[in-house]
Protein backbone atom coordinates (compact mmCIF):
# COMPACT_ATOMS: atom_id res chain seq x y z
CA UNK A 1 0.00 0.00 0.00
CA UNK A 2 1.32 3.43 -0.88
CA UNK A 3 1.58 6.24 1.62
CA UNK A 4 -1.80 7.79 2.29
CA UNK A 5 -0.23 11.19 2.19
CA UNK A 6 3.08 12.87 1.46
CA UNK A 7 4.72 15.03 4.07
CA UNK A 8 4.73 18.01 1.77
CA UNK A 9 1.06 17.68 0.91
CA UNK A 10 0.18 18.06 4.56
CA UNK A 11 2.30 21.10 5.18
CA UNK A 12 0.18 23.54 3.31
CA UNK A 13 2.53 26.48 3.00
CA UNK A 14 5.90 26.12 4.62
CA UNK A 15 6.04 29.82 5.24
CA UNK A 16 4.69 31.70 8.23
CA UNK A 17 3.29 35.17 7.78
CA UNK A 18 5.57 37.92 9.06
CA UNK A 19 8.17 40.26 7.59
CA UNK A 20 9.01 37.90 4.75
CA UNK A 21 12.32 36.54 3.54
CA UNK A 22 15.00 37.59 1.09
CA UNK A 23 17.80 35.22 0.18
CA UNK A 24 20.35 36.61 -2.28
CA UNK A 25 22.73 34.30 -4.10
CA UNK A 26 25.88 35.48 -5.82
CA UNK A 27 27.53 32.85 -8.01
CA UNK A 28 29.75 34.73 -10.50
CA UNK A 29 30.75 31.53 -12.30
CA UNK A 30 27.20 31.35 -13.68
CA UNK A 31 25.81 33.81 -16.23
CA UNK A 32 22.34 32.30 -16.46
CA UNK A 33 20.24 29.38 -15.29
CA UNK A 34 17.51 28.46 -12.82
CA UNK A 35 18.38 27.97 -9.15
CA UNK A 36 16.15 26.55 -6.42
CA UNK A 37 15.74 27.25 -2.74
CA UNK A 38 14.77 23.93 -1.18
CA UNK A 39 14.08 22.64 2.31
CA UNK A 40 14.26 19.31 4.08
CA UNK A 41 11.05 17.77 5.37
CA UNK A 42 10.72 14.04 5.71
CA UNK A 43 13.01 11.98 3.50
CA UNK A 44 13.35 14.39 0.57
CA UNK A 45 14.27 17.89 -0.51
CA UNK A 46 11.25 19.99 -1.37
CA UNK A 47 11.17 23.10 -3.54
CA UNK A 48 10.38 26.29 -1.65
CA UNK A 49 11.24 28.89 -4.30
CA UNK A 50 13.10 29.36 -7.59
CA UNK A 51 14.88 32.26 -9.27
CA UNK A 52 16.82 32.99 -12.46
CA UNK A 53 20.48 33.94 -12.33
CA UNK A 54 21.29 37.18 -14.18
CA UNK A 55 24.41 37.78 -16.25
CA UNK A 56 26.41 38.74 -13.16
CA UNK A 57 25.47 35.45 -11.46
CA UNK A 58 22.99 36.95 -9.00
CA UNK A 59 19.61 35.46 -8.07
CA UNK A 60 17.14 36.65 -5.44
CA UNK A 61 14.57 34.52 -3.60
CA UNK A 62 12.01 36.80 -1.99
CA UNK A 63 8.45 36.52 -0.70
CA UNK A 64 6.24 38.22 1.86
CA UNK A 65 6.01 35.15 4.08
CA UNK A 66 8.62 34.16 6.64
CA UNK A 67 10.49 30.87 6.22
CA UNK A 68 10.18 28.40 9.06
CA UNK A 69 13.54 27.56 10.69
CA UNK A 70 15.46 24.57 9.38
CA UNK A 71 18.07 23.34 6.92
CA UNK A 72 17.65 24.81 3.43
CA UNK A 73 19.65 24.15 0.29
CA UNK A 74 20.57 26.11 -2.80
CA UNK A 75 20.39 23.85 -5.84
CA UNK A 76 22.48 25.23 -8.69
CA UNK A 77 21.71 24.94 -12.44
CA UNK A 78 21.97 21.37 -13.63
CA UNK A 79 21.09 20.16 -10.10
CA UNK A 80 24.58 18.69 -9.66
CA UNK A 81 25.71 21.17 -7.00
CA UNK A 82 23.96 21.78 -3.69
CA UNK A 83 24.86 24.11 -0.84
CA UNK A 84 23.24 23.78 2.60
CA UNK A 85 22.52 26.69 4.90
CA UNK A 86 20.52 27.30 8.06
CA UNK A 87 17.52 29.60 8.16
CA UNK A 88 16.51 30.80 11.62
CA UNK A 89 14.93 34.00 12.82
CA UNK A 90 17.14 36.08 10.52
CA UNK A 91 15.42 36.06 7.16
CA UNK A 92 17.60 38.40 5.07
CA UNK A 93 20.56 36.28 4.04
CA UNK A 94 23.32 36.74 1.47
CA UNK A 95 25.21 33.82 -0.03
CA UNK A 96 28.45 34.48 -1.88
CA UNK A 97 29.51 31.32 -3.71
CA UNK A 98 32.89 32.50 -4.99
CA UNK A 99 33.87 29.09 -6.31
CA UNK A 100 31.11 26.58 -6.99
CA UNK A 101 33.74 23.86 -7.44
CA UNK A 102 34.57 24.27 -3.75
CA UNK A 103 31.29 25.28 -2.15
CA UNK A 104 32.21 24.14 1.37
CA UNK A 105 35.50 26.06 1.40
CA UNK A 106 34.75 29.14 -0.70
CA UNK A 107 31.18 30.10 0.18
CA UNK A 108 30.40 32.88 2.63
CA UNK A 109 26.95 33.40 4.19
CA UNK A 110 26.21 36.75 5.84
CA UNK A 111 23.22 38.14 7.66
CA UNK A 112 22.79 35.02 9.81
CA UNK A 113 24.52 34.22 13.10
CA UNK A 114 23.40 30.59 12.75
CA UNK A 115 25.44 30.27 9.57
CA UNK A 116 28.63 31.64 11.12
CA UNK A 117 28.73 28.60 13.41
CA UNK A 118 27.52 26.33 10.62
CA UNK A 119 30.12 27.64 8.16
CA UNK A 120 32.95 26.96 10.60
CA UNK A 121 31.63 23.46 11.17
CA UNK A 122 31.25 22.73 7.46
CA UNK A 123 34.81 23.86 6.73
CA UNK A 124 36.19 21.80 9.60
CA UNK A 125 34.12 18.75 8.64
CA UNK A 126 35.18 19.06 5.00
CA UNK A 127 38.86 19.21 5.99
CA UNK A 128 38.48 16.23 8.30
CA UNK A 129 36.61 14.39 5.57
CA UNK A 130 39.53 14.79 3.20
CA UNK A 131 41.90 13.42 5.85
CA UNK A 132 39.60 10.47 6.50
CA UNK A 133 39.43 9.67 2.81
CA UNK A 134 43.23 9.73 2.54
CA UNK A 135 43.56 7.36 5.48
CA UNK A 136 40.98 5.00 3.96
CA UNK A 137 42.91 4.86 0.69
CA UNK A 138 46.20 4.40 2.52
CA UNK A 139 44.70 1.64 4.64
CA UNK A 140 43.49 -0.22 1.54
CA UNK A 141 46.96 0.05 0.00
CA UNK A 142 48.77 -1.08 3.14
CA UNK A 143 51.11 -4.02 2.64
CA UNK A 144 51.96 -4.74 6.27
CA UNK A 145 50.02 -5.14 9.50
CA UNK A 146 51.94 -2.23 10.99
CA UNK A 147 50.89 0.11 8.17
CA UNK A 148 47.27 -1.03 8.42
CA UNK A 149 47.26 -0.48 12.18
CA UNK A 150 48.84 2.96 11.81
CA UNK A 151 46.28 4.15 9.27
CA UNK A 152 43.44 2.65 11.27
CA UNK A 153 44.63 4.51 14.37
CA UNK A 154 44.97 7.76 12.40
CA UNK A 155 41.45 7.29 11.01
CA UNK A 156 40.16 6.74 14.54
CA UNK A 157 41.85 9.89 15.85
CA UNK A 158 40.42 12.02 13.03
CA UNK A 159 36.94 10.76 13.82
CA UNK A 160 37.50 11.45 17.50
CA UNK A 161 38.59 14.99 16.63
CA UNK A 162 35.39 15.51 14.64
CA UNK A 163 33.32 14.19 17.54
CA UNK A 164 35.09 16.50 19.98
CA UNK A 165 34.45 19.48 17.70
CA UNK A 166 30.76 18.61 17.61
CA UNK A 167 30.63 18.34 21.40
CA UNK A 168 32.35 21.73 21.64
CA UNK A 169 29.65 23.31 19.43
CA UNK A 170 26.92 21.77 21.58
CA UNK A 171 28.57 23.02 24.78
CA UNK A 172 29.46 26.52 23.60
CA UNK A 173 26.30 27.20 21.55
CA UNK A 174 23.58 25.07 23.21
CA UNK A 175 20.70 27.14 21.80
CA UNK A 176 21.97 27.18 18.24
CA UNK A 177 20.29 25.26 15.45
CA UNK A 178 23.54 23.45 14.69
CA UNK A 179 23.70 22.16 18.28
CA UNK A 180 20.15 20.80 17.93
CA UNK A 181 21.06 19.12 14.63
CA UNK A 182 24.27 17.62 16.04
CA UNK A 183 22.32 16.22 18.98
CA UNK A 184 20.00 14.61 16.47
CA UNK A 185 22.97 13.00 14.73
CA UNK A 186 24.31 11.41 17.92
CA UNK A 187 23.71 7.78 18.86
CA UNK A 188 24.45 6.18 22.25
CA UNK A 189 27.59 4.13 22.82
CA UNK A 190 26.64 0.88 24.63
CA UNK A 191 28.63 0.10 27.83
CA UNK A 192 29.95 -3.25 26.58
CA UNK A 193 32.02 -2.83 23.41
CA UNK A 194 32.43 -6.62 23.12
CA UNK A 195 29.55 -8.26 24.99
CA UNK A 196 30.39 -11.70 26.32
CA UNK A 197 27.26 -12.85 28.09
CA UNK A 198 23.62 -12.67 27.19
CA UNK A 199 23.20 -10.21 30.04
CA UNK A 200 25.86 -7.95 28.50
CA UNK A 201 23.87 -7.86 25.25
CA UNK A 202 20.66 -7.17 27.14
CA UNK A 203 22.32 -4.36 29.12
CA UNK A 204 23.63 -2.89 25.87
CA UNK A 205 20.18 -2.88 24.33
CA UNK A 206 18.49 -1.39 27.38
CA UNK A 207 21.14 1.33 27.64
CA UNK A 208 20.92 2.12 23.92
CA UNK A 209 17.13 2.36 23.97
CA UNK A 210 17.05 4.42 27.18
CA UNK A 211 19.57 6.96 25.89
CA UNK A 212 18.56 6.96 22.23
CA UNK A 213 16.84 10.34 22.38
CA UNK A 214 19.29 12.02 24.78
CA UNK A 215 19.78 15.65 23.79
CA UNK A 216 16.85 15.67 21.35
CA UNK A 217 13.95 17.87 22.31
CA UNK A 218 10.57 17.17 20.79
CA UNK A 219 9.59 20.77 21.38
CA UNK A 220 11.96 22.01 18.66
CA UNK A 221 10.39 22.23 15.19
CA UNK A 222 13.74 23.08 13.61
CA UNK A 223 15.02 19.53 13.57
CA UNK A 224 12.11 18.17 11.51
CA UNK A 225 13.27 20.37 8.64
CA UNK A 226 16.62 18.64 8.46
CA UNK A 227 18.01 15.45 6.89
CA UNK A 228 18.87 14.00 10.32
CA UNK A 229 15.60 13.60 12.21
CA UNK A 230 13.68 11.26 9.91
CA UNK A 231 16.47 8.59 9.74
CA UNK A 232 16.72 8.68 13.54
CA UNK A 233 12.96 8.32 13.92
CA UNK A 234 12.82 5.47 11.39
CA UNK A 235 15.70 3.64 13.02
CA UNK A 236 14.10 3.87 16.45
CA UNK A 237 10.74 2.41 15.49
CA UNK A 238 12.07 -0.09 12.93
CA UNK A 239 15.19 -1.36 14.71
CA UNK A 240 15.40 -0.21 18.33
CA UNK A 241 11.88 -0.25 19.74
CA UNK A 242 10.23 -3.58 20.40
CA UNK A 243 7.96 -4.73 17.53
CA UNK A 244 5.37 -5.64 20.18
CA UNK A 245 2.39 -3.36 19.41
CA UNK A 246 1.64 -2.52 23.06
CA UNK A 247 5.25 -1.43 23.60
CA UNK A 248 5.26 0.62 20.39
CA UNK A 249 2.00 2.30 21.40
CA UNK A 250 3.61 3.43 24.66
CA UNK A 251 6.62 4.81 22.79
CA UNK A 252 4.42 6.62 20.26
CA UNK A 253 2.18 8.14 22.92
CA UNK A 254 5.19 9.29 24.93
CA UNK A 255 6.83 11.08 21.99
CA UNK A 256 3.54 12.71 21.01
CA UNK A 257 3.12 13.84 24.62
CA UNK A 258 6.57 15.45 24.53
CA UNK A 259 5.67 17.22 21.29
CA UNK A 260 2.26 18.50 22.41
CA UNK A 261 3.48 22.12 22.72
CA UNK A 262 5.25 22.07 19.36
CA UNK A 263 2.61 22.05 16.58
CA UNK A 264 5.07 21.32 13.77
CA UNK A 265 6.74 18.40 15.56
CA UNK A 266 3.39 17.03 16.75
CA UNK A 267 2.01 17.09 13.21
CA UNK A 268 5.15 15.51 11.80
CA UNK A 269 5.16 12.67 14.34
CA UNK A 270 1.47 11.84 14.04
CA UNK A 271 1.69 11.89 10.25
CA UNK A 272 4.73 9.63 10.21
CA UNK A 273 3.37 7.16 12.77
CA UNK A 274 0.06 6.92 10.94
CA UNK A 275 1.77 6.32 7.63
CA UNK A 276 4.18 3.78 9.14
CA UNK A 277 1.49 1.60 10.72
CA UNK A 278 -1.43 1.87 8.34
CA UNK A 279 0.36 -0.89 6.44
CA UNK A 280 2.64 -2.41 9.11
CA UNK A 281 5.63 -4.62 8.43
CA UNK A 282 4.81 -7.09 11.20
CA UNK A 283 1.59 -8.95 11.80
CA UNK A 284 -0.30 -7.55 14.76
CA UNK A 285 1.05 -4.02 14.45
CA UNK A 286 -2.18 -2.83 12.87
CA UNK A 287 -3.22 -2.47 16.51
CA UNK A 288 -0.91 0.57 16.61
CA UNK A 289 -2.71 2.19 13.69
CA UNK A 290 -6.12 1.54 15.25
CA UNK A 291 -4.85 3.11 18.48
CA UNK A 292 -3.64 6.21 16.62
CA UNK A 293 -7.05 6.53 15.00
CA UNK A 294 -9.03 6.10 18.21
CA UNK A 295 -6.86 8.31 20.44
CA UNK A 296 -5.95 11.07 17.98
CA UNK A 297 -7.61 11.18 14.56
CA UNK A 298 -11.13 10.31 15.73
CA UNK A 299 -10.85 13.00 18.42
CA UNK A 300 -10.31 15.72 15.81
CA UNK A 301 -6.63 16.26 16.60
CA UNK A 302 -5.36 16.05 13.01
CA UNK A 303 -7.08 19.18 11.74
CA UNK A 304 -4.43 19.64 9.06
CA UNK A 305 -5.60 16.59 7.12
CA UNK A 306 -8.01 16.87 4.21
CA UNK A 307 -11.48 15.30 4.34
CA UNK A 308 -10.28 12.64 1.91
CA UNK A 309 -7.34 11.72 4.12
CA UNK A 310 -9.56 11.57 7.20
CA UNK A 311 -11.92 9.26 5.32
CA UNK A 312 -9.10 6.95 4.22
CA UNK A 313 -7.77 6.70 7.78
CA UNK A 314 -11.22 6.13 9.30
CA UNK A 315 -12.25 3.51 6.75
CA UNK A 316 -9.02 1.58 7.22
CA UNK A 317 -9.35 1.70 11.01
CA UNK A 318 -12.93 0.40 10.88
CA UNK A 319 -11.75 -2.49 8.70
CA UNK A 320 -9.08 -3.43 11.25
CA UNK A 321 -10.49 -2.78 14.71
CA UNK A 322 -12.57 -6.00 14.81
CA UNK A 323 -9.80 -8.39 13.73
CA UNK A 324 -6.76 -7.51 15.81
CA UNK A 325 -4.37 -10.34 16.65
CA UNK A 326 -4.98 -11.62 20.19
CA UNK A 327 -8.60 -10.45 20.26
CA UNK A 328 -11.69 -12.70 19.95
CA UNK A 329 -12.77 -13.24 16.35
CA UNK A 330 -16.19 -11.91 15.38
CA UNK A 331 -18.83 -14.62 15.19
CA UNK A 332 -20.10 -15.54 11.73
CA UNK A 333 -23.69 -16.76 11.43
CA UNK A 334 -24.04 -18.15 7.92
CA UNK A 335 -25.64 -20.92 5.88
CA UNK A 336 -24.02 -24.20 4.84
CA UNK A 337 -24.30 -26.13 1.57
CA UNK A 338 -27.40 -27.96 2.84
CA UNK A 339 -29.17 -24.69 3.66
CA UNK A 340 -28.76 -25.06 7.41
CA UNK A 341 -27.59 -22.34 9.77
CA UNK A 342 -23.91 -22.59 10.71
CA UNK A 343 -22.05 -20.58 13.33
CA UNK A 344 -18.30 -20.15 13.69
CA UNK A 345 -18.58 -20.34 17.47
CA UNK A 346 -20.34 -23.69 17.34
CA UNK A 347 -17.16 -25.29 16.05
CA UNK A 348 -15.10 -27.09 18.68
CA UNK A 349 -11.46 -27.50 17.72
CA UNK A 350 -7.96 -26.77 19.07
CA UNK A 351 -7.48 -24.51 16.05
CA UNK A 352 -9.87 -23.19 13.44
CA UNK A 353 -8.73 -21.97 10.04
CA UNK A 354 -11.03 -19.46 8.37
CA UNK A 355 -10.66 -18.99 4.63
CA UNK A 356 -12.58 -16.42 2.58
CA UNK A 357 -12.52 -17.49 -1.04
CA UNK A 358 -14.26 -17.31 -4.41
CA UNK A 359 -14.37 -20.15 -7.00
CA UNK A 360 -13.79 -17.65 -9.83
CA UNK A 361 -10.62 -16.24 -8.24
CA UNK A 362 -7.52 -17.54 -10.03
CA UNK A 363 -5.39 -17.55 -6.88
CA UNK A 364 -8.13 -19.33 -4.93
CA UNK A 365 -8.21 -22.12 -7.52
CA UNK A 366 -4.59 -22.82 -6.61
CA UNK A 367 -4.57 -22.15 -2.86
CA UNK A 368 -7.85 -23.80 -1.82
CA UNK A 369 -6.83 -27.29 -3.07
CA UNK A 370 -3.40 -26.76 -1.43
CA UNK A 371 -5.17 -25.91 1.82
CA UNK A 372 -7.15 -29.15 1.57
CA UNK A 373 -3.97 -31.14 0.95
CA UNK A 374 -2.44 -29.69 4.13
CA UNK A 375 -5.67 -30.45 5.98
CA UNK A 376 -5.77 -34.08 4.82
CA UNK A 377 -2.06 -34.68 5.38
CA UNK A 378 -1.67 -33.13 8.85
CA UNK A 379 -4.38 -30.95 10.27
CA UNK A 380 -7.35 -33.32 10.15
CA UNK A 381 -5.70 -35.79 12.53
CA UNK A 382 -4.94 -32.92 14.90
CA UNK A 383 -8.64 -32.03 15.16
CA UNK A 384 -8.23 -28.74 13.30
CA UNK A 385 -11.37 -27.50 11.54
CA UNK A 386 -11.77 -25.31 8.45
CA UNK A 387 -14.50 -22.71 8.24
CA UNK A 388 -14.63 -21.76 4.55
CA UNK A 389 -16.65 -18.69 3.55
CA UNK A 390 -17.83 -17.98 0.01
CA UNK A 391 -16.95 -14.32 -0.56
CA UNK A 392 -19.35 -13.79 -3.48
CA UNK A 393 -22.82 -15.24 -2.92
CA UNK A 394 -23.66 -14.74 -6.60
CA UNK A 395 -21.21 -17.56 -7.37
CA UNK A 396 -23.07 -20.15 -5.28
CA UNK A 397 -23.50 -22.67 -8.15
CA UNK A 398 -19.80 -22.58 -9.10
CA UNK A 399 -18.97 -22.78 -5.40
CA UNK A 400 -20.96 -25.98 -4.95
CA UNK A 401 -19.41 -27.47 -8.08
CA UNK A 402 -15.88 -26.62 -6.90
CA UNK A 403 -16.55 -28.18 -3.48
CA UNK A 404 -17.75 -31.41 -5.08
CA UNK A 405 -15.00 -31.62 -7.67
CA UNK A 406 -12.26 -31.08 -5.08
CA UNK A 407 -13.92 -33.15 -2.32
CA UNK A 408 -14.07 -30.41 0.28
CA UNK A 409 -17.03 -31.92 2.13
CA UNK A 410 -15.07 -32.28 5.38
CA UNK A 411 -14.89 -28.53 5.63
CA UNK A 412 -17.52 -26.22 7.12
CA UNK A 413 -18.51 -24.58 3.83
CA UNK A 414 -20.74 -21.56 4.36
CA UNK A 415 -22.05 -18.44 2.65
CA UNK A 416 -24.16 -15.43 3.52
CA UNK A 417 -27.64 -15.53 2.04
CA UNK A 418 -29.36 -12.41 0.75
CA UNK A 419 -31.76 -12.58 3.71
CA UNK A 420 -28.88 -12.75 6.20
CA UNK A 421 -27.10 -9.88 4.49
CA UNK A 422 -30.25 -7.75 4.55
CA UNK A 423 -30.83 -8.56 8.21
CA UNK A 424 -27.31 -7.42 9.10
CA UNK A 425 -27.83 -4.20 7.17
CA UNK A 426 -31.19 -3.56 8.89
CA UNK A 427 -29.54 -4.15 12.26
CA UNK A 428 -26.75 -1.78 11.22
CA UNK A 429 -24.14 -4.44 11.84
CA UNK A 430 -20.81 -4.40 10.01
CA UNK A 431 -20.47 -6.86 7.16
CA UNK A 432 -18.26 -9.92 7.53
CA UNK A 433 -15.90 -8.31 4.99
CA UNK A 434 -15.43 -5.37 7.33
CA UNK A 435 -15.19 -7.60 10.40
CA UNK A 436 -12.42 -9.62 8.79
CA UNK A 437 -10.85 -7.03 6.49
CA UNK A 438 -11.59 -9.10 3.40
CA UNK A 439 -10.29 -6.98 0.54
CA UNK A 440 -8.81 -9.84 -1.49
CA UNK A 441 -9.18 -13.58 -1.79
CA UNK A 442 -8.13 -15.97 -0.48
CA UNK A 443 -7.77 -14.49 3.01
CA UNK A 444 -6.74 -16.80 5.86
CA UNK A 445 -7.20 -16.54 9.63
CA UNK A 446 -5.96 -18.90 12.34
CA UNK A 447 -7.96 -19.05 15.59
CA UNK A 448 -7.24 -20.84 18.86
CA UNK A 449 -9.67 -23.06 20.77
CA UNK A 450 -11.37 -19.97 22.26
CA UNK A 451 -11.70 -18.35 18.83
CA UNK A 452 -9.07 -15.73 19.54
CA UNK A 453 -7.11 -14.60 16.50
CA UNK A 454 -3.62 -16.12 16.53
CA UNK A 455 -2.65 -14.95 13.06
CA UNK A 456 -4.11 -13.57 9.89
CA UNK A 457 -3.26 -13.27 6.21
CA UNK A 458 -0.46 -15.81 6.40
CA UNK A 459 0.39 -18.42 3.80
CA UNK A 460 -0.66 -22.05 4.33
CA UNK A 461 2.92 -23.02 5.16
CA UNK A 462 3.28 -20.16 7.64
CA UNK A 463 0.10 -21.26 9.41
CA UNK A 464 1.40 -24.83 9.58
CA UNK A 465 4.72 -23.65 11.04
CA UNK A 466 2.87 -21.53 13.59
CA UNK A 467 0.63 -24.43 14.63
CA UNK A 468 3.70 -26.64 15.04
CA UNK A 469 5.42 -23.98 17.14
CA UNK A 470 2.31 -23.52 19.30
CA UNK A 471 1.99 -27.27 19.87
CA UNK A 472 5.60 -27.48 21.06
Amino acid sequence: MKSIFTFTALLGSLCGFSQGYKVTLQAPQYKSGLVYLTYYYGPTLNIQDSAMLNTSGTAVFQKKQKLLPGVYSIVFPGKSKVYDLLIGNEQVVNINAADTNNLAGKTLVTGSKENIIFDRYQKFAAAQGEKIQKEKIAFEKSTTKADSAAHEEAYKKINEGLSLYREKVITEHPESMLAALLQCMKYPTPPHASPISKQDSLNNYQFYKKHYWDGVTFMDDRIIRSPFFIPKLERYFREVASPNPDSTIKDADYLLLLARTSPGMYQFLLNWLTDEYINPKYMGQDKIFVHLFEKYHSKGVSTWLSDKQHTIIANRAYMLMNNLVGEPAANLEMTDTAGHSSSLYNITAPYTVIVFWDPTCGHCKIEVPRLDSMYDAKWKNMGIKIFAVLSEASEKDRWLTFINEHHLQDWNNVYETDAQKKQHENDKQPSYKQLYDVIMTPTFYLLDKDKRIIAKKLSIEQMDDLIAAKNK
